[in-house]
């Protein structure tokens, strides 16, 4: 599938994005406080796409006037997340290159999944969460409108070999229709 807002494009993962995934995906500030390391090659981005952005449901964000990926986003639906066991329920996960952060393109492209998320996939509950100090995260979050459920203080976060205090929201499709 392939979505379209008013400055962006969300569609499937494809083997040529490894150099642009390389290229965002290498700068030390974005992978780390989303929980994974910075990508060290082209070869590393590209076994990336084939491997962790294969979901169902996972998608590059790219500016409409260029096509090149600038973040994903992804409904991890059951069997691929462990914020829920149901089939009517998923989480929302998403990161953006730095040289986009403060544009409102997150926010844009959150949108059009939650709706598609609810209308589409007839989602009755989207879970989303981020690590402690992540405030660019809690506030996309905030502006698409979840609600707080709950914090742990001991989340492991394998990738990094770390621990780290989890915060998790929600947004139920009730009050999304609202």
């Amino acid at each position: 599938m392939i979505f379209t807002t008013k400055r962006l494009i969300l569609r499937p993962w494809e083997e040529s994005d490894a150099q642009s995934l390389f290229r965002y995906a290498s700068d030390p500030d974005v992978g780390p406080i989303a929980g994974w390391p910075p990508h060290q090659s082209v070869e590393q981005s590209l076994d990336v796409i084939r491997h962790v952005f294969n979901g169902d449901e996972c998608y590059a964000i790219c500016k409409r006037d260029s096509h090149e990926a600038i973040g994903a986003i992804e409904l991890k639906l059951n069997g691929h997340t462990d914020m829920t066991e149901r089939d009517d329920e998923c989480e929302l996960g998403y990161w953006l290159a730095k040289p986009y952060w403060g544009r409102g393109y997150m926010p844009e492209a959150g949108r059009e999944l939650i709706r598609h998320a609810f209308e589409d996939l007839d989602m009755k509950t989207i879970w989303c969460g981020y690590y402690d100090g992540n405030t660019k995260s809690l506030r996309v979050q905030e502006k698409l409108g979840f609600i707080y459920h709950h914090s742990c203080d001991e989340v492991p976060v394998p990738l990094l070999n770390e621990v780290r205090i989890g915060h998790t929201n929600y947004m139920t499709k009730e009050s999304w229709e609202k």
